[in-house]
Order: structure tokens, then sequence, then C-alpha cells
């Protein structure tokens, strides 16, 4: 299992409550021969409890209408969260960032619908396309009653980009009348490409839209760096053995490879901020990175005017980060940037204390499924600052081993959103 921190041995975090064994239960009834039969009763009352409470729990996976009136059967938080296997956390590093752009209220009403008919494709059996049809009604119905309001909330210069985005949201090829055809004819792939297509255009008006930091930050932390929005960083990596990295399709082997990285300064400012500084600084121009079985570190021992960013977690759910705490996802606390994802980029761990990142350590988090809880979630997931994901050169984390370098990190979009304290 996962350790606490990357650098850190495993060890394990979740128990068990021990059972008895069938025959230490039929050792108990022939202790107690008076009362055989009413053991026997008990039991089977219980085993039938429990068979309820499971098909409870398959129903309200696949409905999302509220199970009332079984109290007394209910199945706790944690259970829930751990052993779902349709846990509703983000599986890709695009949704995640998608999900946490604070925007119009209208608009993400109209993107949580259409969010939703991306669990509905997963189910394995007969797809609901009657749902779906319906979930891509609803947000057509809204974007068009609420079209005035979505628009004003724009700025002034972006209102004309924001208005040819949204004509073809609601019209264009890969829009929601195309998508409404597409579940008309009962096409699962169709479907799939039209609704990438059709959240892509949500985004890109989302983030037209989002002003900056939909929150104020604590005064404390009015001296850190921040970043107010999203910012791309490209690395730069070279093999420490003179290597090569794998060809692209159909080109040569390369001695470098190019790694992207959105970071996201809407729900991680601080973390995300300080990153992007030290980027600018060339803080990470030459450093060496390290492997384990489930991330890909840099050289910890390279601090170079780095703030001490405390842990920055923002909650699912939330409208501002929580600081120097993690979350209890047992407790069903879910963030909205997961660590759950292959190529997440977090902070490691402060080395004097797990309520503060490291002033410079970050590391792209391999995550593996199989290693993960039986809900899919990381053991891990809630305890470290994640800021960002790997969207470009994804087929690169696994070729790094340990000793290979960051040739050089750069802030290619984004610096105009990174406030630095002298600027505030």
């Amino acid at each position: 299992m996962p350790s606490k921190d990357p650098a850190r041995p495993a060890r394990p975090r979740i128990h068990c409550l021990s059972k008895k064994t069938r025959s230490e239960e039929l050792a108990d009834w022939h202790d107690f021969p008076t009362n055989f039969y009413l053991s026997i009763c008990r039991h089977g009352i219980k085993k039938l409890e429990s068979l309820i409470a499971v098909i409870l729990l398959s129903i309200q996976i696949s409905s999302p209408l509220p199970l009332v009136g079984w109290d007394s059967l209910s199945i706790s938080p944690a259970t829930a969260v751990l052993y779902s296997p349709d846990t509703k956390v983000p599986r890709t590093g695009e949704l995640a960032l998608r999900k946490a752009i604070p925007a119009n209220t209208s608009m993400k009403t109209i993107q949580e619908s259409l969010e939703d008919i991306s669990y509905l494709l997963r189910i394995p059996q007969r797809k609901p396309f009657g749902t779906m049809e319906g979930n891509v009604k609803k947000a057509l119905k809204i974007a068009v009653d609420e079209k005035d309001s979505i628009l004003a909330s724009l700025p002034t210069n972006l209102k004309e980009k924001g208005s040819t985005l949204y004509a073809s949201l609601i019209d264009g090829k890969g829009g929601l009348q195309a998508l409404l055809e597409s579940i008309k004819d009962k096409d699962p792939d169709k479907v799939s490409v039209g609704l990438a297509s059709s959240l892509d255009t949500v985004a890109e008006i989302e983030l037209l839209q989002a002003p900056g930091l939909s929150f104020l930050l604590p005064k404390q932390y009015l001296n850190y760096p921040r970043l107010t929005g999203r910012g791309i960083v490209e690395f730069t990596i070279e093999k420490g053995d003179g290597s090569t990295f794998s060809p692209e399709a159909g080109g040569e082997l390369r001695k470098t490879a190019t790694i992207q990285v959105a970071v996201d300064g809407y729900s991680a400012p601080l973390t995300a901020g300080n990153f992007a500084k030290l980027v600018i600084d060339g803080a990470y121009d030459g450093a060496k990175l390290n492997c384990t079985d489930q991330a890909v570190l840099s050289d910890s021992g390279l601090d170079k005017n780095g703030y001490n960013v405390p842990l920055e977690i923002m909650p699912s759910g939330q409208f501002e980060p929580l600081y120097r705490t993690t979350l209890n996802v047992q407790d069903g606390e879910l963030p909205i940037l997961p660590l759950s994802v292959y190529g997440a980029v977090a902070m490691a761990h402060s080395e004097v204390s797990e309520e503060y990142s490291s002033p410079y350590q970050f590391f792209f988090y391999l995550y593996d499924k199989r290693n993960a809880g039986l809900g899919g979630l990381s053991f891990d997931e809630g305890q470290f600052s994640v800021f960002g994901y790997t969207i470009v050169g994804k087929d690169i984390l696994p070729q790094i081993k340990t000793g290979d370098v960051i040739r050089s990190a750069k802030l290619v979009e984004g610096q105009d959103r990174l406030i630095l304290p002298n600027e505030s």
C-alpha cells in the first residue's frame, strides 16, 4: 500500500474489524444449548440484514435516488466510500481540472448534467440512453433560458469570444444538439466523442468567466506567492545515463522528452504560486529525479528560496481550501483535486511537519488502481497538496529512472496570474 510520503516505506493504513469464523460461531452455540435455536434465528436475521444492505448499496451505486426509510440498515459513509466501485472521484486530470473551475452557477449546472453522462457510459450492461437524453435536454434548456445571464458574466473584452463559444455549445458540430442526436442513435462511441467535445467547450467558457480566486486568502498567507488561475509548466527531461526515451509514433529515439503540467491556482493558490515562482527562478533546472513504485520525485536537497507552504487542500463541495489539515476519506471527505489520478502532481511533506508541504520537492504520482482501496482511492488520498496534473507526456513518466534530470522547467502560460508578495 502507498506510504504517507512517497519517499517513505509503505505501511498499511486501513484495518478491517476482526470477525468470528464459522467454526467459532458453532462453538459458541454449543456452549449455550438452551439458546441454540434462538441463536440460529438471530444469525439468520443478521445474514438477511447484511444481504439487504448489500442489495441497497448496489441500488444506491446505480441510481442517484436516495433510499428513504432504511435507517436501521444504513451503511456508514466510510463503507460507502471505500467499497463503492463507482465512487465519483474524477479519474482523469482533465476532468478534475474542469470541475475545479469557479464559474457561473448555470454553467456549472450544465456541466454537472453532462458529467453524469460520463458515469452512465461506464455501465457495462445496457446503456441508459433515456437518462442520458434527459440530461442533455436539461443542459440545453438551461443554455437557452439562461443565455443572457451566462454571457453577462463574461468580462467585456472576452464577450465576443464567449458568445462564439456559446453558440457552438448549443448548435455546433460538437455541441449539445449533435450530442442529443448521437444519444438517439444509441451509439456509445459517438456519444463519448460528442460528450468530450461539449465538455471541452463548457470548460473554455468557464475559464473565460473565472475572474480569479473565488475566495479570500487568510491574512497570514497574504505574503506568499499565489497563482490566481491556471498555468502550464513545461519540463524538458534528459536521461542521466545518456540513454534515450522511446520514440513517438513513427518518430526517432529521443535524447530529451517533454512533459507539460497544468497547475491549478483556483483550488491550491499558495501551492501553485510557490511552484510557479520556483520554476521562474530556475530552481528546478538541473534537478535530479528519484523514482519509487508510486512516484517520480524531484531532488529534495535543493532548497532555493522556497516558502514553507502550509498543506493546502480544497474539499469537494467547499468554496475555499483547508490549511494545515488532511481529509478523512473514510468519512466521505474528498478533494476537488484528487491524488488518485495517474500523473497527479503534488508537493511532498515538509521534513519538519506534515502540516506543511516541502518548500521545494514535488512529485508526479504514478497512481495504480491495483494498489488502491476498493473504492479506487489511493490510501494517501487527501494527505498531500495536489496542485496540478500531467496533460502532455504521461507516457514519459514510466520511462523516467532515478538519476534522470530536469534539464529545464518553464512557465509557458499563466505568468500574468502569478502574484508575488511585493505586488500585493
